[in-house]
């Protein structure tokens, strides 16, 4: 691990302004006096880039306070201004291109743009971008500070003017190669020379450089050159008890588990699907479960990150170790080059097995999905008509037993009827009968009214002539006719 250090004053070229870590960037150089008079106005923020596992650049940008600019107009802008600023808190979701697009009304004006990692801030970065002119810069700052990234996210733009950037040291983690140690003289997109006269520099927090335009194409969050993502992937966990420690990935279908010395899920699922084949996480090695023994041809090394050949000779190829030095310095570049396509083929014939042989276990619980699913509609639907059946047959009973009920009263109605009848017609009978007994009573009455009327008269006749005459041989008997007249009431 080497530091290195310096604080030299940057001349006035703008070739290197953003590109040599040993110097500190500034458009002019400053005298003590002055950098006294504007540390109140500024603002220091510790910033790094590079890739962590070669090499990592770290340094100090001075910005402007938010409070040294009153208004966006540019009367009220710092006088002390470069055209040089800071972009804040850019959120790692945003891609190069994505930035690219952003501000894509000034690309031209851009010469050059360096992306950083800010110290404290893990899920964010920041962008510093040299622009042709002041009148850019202004017109840059007035247009995108405080304005939101997205109409989608709260998250806002940042824009703060930039008085100097002073790289302090430079870490080296690993021996990195000669391609990694030194800036690309030709954009790697399109091999032309990285001019800032024909178009704008972008350099990746992994300081590699590409022309913006040739960026601008690129939609992932990684490096097109070494692969290093901005976007750092989460801590992958088991997904079965949560632990971080000691997890296998499925390279059949990315299932995390945990080893047989934590949990042993990841046995747990090979036994459950017959996925064979699962890589630690740690060392980058493929295991098969079938065989019991590692069955990878190429690892991660720690020192650039880069896939090599794995040697068999070596003694700590167990420990997965990058660092060794016992690699056969005699194997020709064709000899390797042959093994790593050998051994590639190899693997994409394992790879194809394999998947051909999941597609066959899959294809079969489909078709087991597909009977159960086909046997549990034909249940469903048989309970389903025996259910409907059930009640229709309860309402056909129902009615059954209602119509006995309307038909036995129907039958005690009509014998009522009948009766009733009978009783009407013997109630008429008798009705008949008492009429005639009652006509011939008053028949009866009528005569023994006119016999009496008629005795009546006669006598009354009698009684006038006995007065008036004698009658001969004849005697009037009183008793006789108050008998008569008293068996004449009788009978009447």
């Amino acid at each position: 691990m080497s530091t290195s250090s310096s604080s030299v004053t940057a001349g006035p070229s703008n070739e290197d302004e953003f590109r040599s870590p040993a110097v500190m960037i500034s458009g002019d150089s400053t005298t003590p006096s002055s950098s006294s008079s504007l540390s109140g106005l500024t603002q220091a923020f510790p910033f790094s880039s590079g890739n962590p596992r070669i090499e990592e650049t770290r340094g100090v940008m001075h910005l402007f306070r938010d409070d040294a600019v009153s208004s966006p107009s540019s009367s009220d802008l710092p006088v002390e201004r470069k055209p040089l600023v800071c972009v804040l808190g850019v959120p790692n979701y945003m891609t190069y291109a994505d930035f690219c697009q952003f501000c894509g009304s000034f690309i031209d004006h851009i010469l050059e743009m360096r992306i950083v990692r800010n110290d404290g801030m893990e899920d964010r970065y920041s962008i510093l971008i040299r622009f042709d002119s002041q009148e850019s810069t202004d017109n840059f700052y007035k247009h995108f500070n405080g304005r939101r990234f997205s109409s989608l996210e709260v998250e806002v733009c940042r824009v703060r003017f930039t008085m100097d950037v002073q790289y302090t040291g430079s870490i080296e983690h690993a021996h990195g190669s000669a391609a990694s140690s030194t800036d690309q003289p030709t954009c790697p997109v399109c091999l032309e020379r990285l001019d800032q006269d024909m178009s704008g520099i972008l350099t990746t927090i992994c300081n590699h450089s590409f022309h913006c335009s040739c960026i601008s194409m690129w939609t992932d969050s990684s490096c097109p050159v070494c692969r290093y993502c901005q976007q750092q992937p989460e801590k992958s966990i088991c997904f079965v008890c949560q632990t971080s420690e000691n997890l296998w990935i499925c390279v059949i279908c990315g299932f995390v588990g945990c080893g047989r010395y934590k949990g042993k899920h990841a046995i747990i699922h090979w036994k459950e699907t017959q996925h064979c084949y699962s890589l630690e996480l740690e060392t980058q090695r493929v295991w098969d479960y079938v065989g019991d023994n590692y069955v990878h041809r190429l690892i991660q090394s720690k020192t650039d990150g880069k896939l090599v050949e794995l040697n068999a000779h070596c003694v700590h190829a167990n420990d997965g170790c990058g660092n060794c030095e016992c690699k056969d310095s005699g194997l020709s570049e064709t000899l390797l080059n042959s093994k790593v396509e050998a051994i590639v083929n190899e693997y994409n014939e394992l790879l194809a097995t394999q998947l051909d042989n999941q597609k066959l276990y899959f294809e079969s619980l489909l078709q087991d999905v597909k009977e159960e699913t086909e046997r549990e509609i034909s249940k469903a639907v048989d309970k389903a008509v025996a259910q409907k059946l059930q009640k229709i047959q309860v309402k056909l009973d129902r009615c059954v037993k209602e119509k006995e009920i309307l038909e036995d009263l129907n039958e005690n109605l009509l014998k009522n009827q009948e009766i009733w009848k009978e009783k009407i017609l013997a109630i008429e009978e008798r009705g008949k009968k008492g009429l005639k007994l009652k006509d011939d009573k008053i028949c009866d009455l009528e005569e023994q009214l006119r016999v009496l009327m008629v005795f009546l008269e006669a006598g009354k006749t009698m009684e006038d002539l006995s007065l008036s005459n004698e009658i001969k041989d004849g005697t009037v008997l009183p008793t006789e006719i108050e008998s008569s007249s008293s068996n004449g009431t009788k009978v009447g």
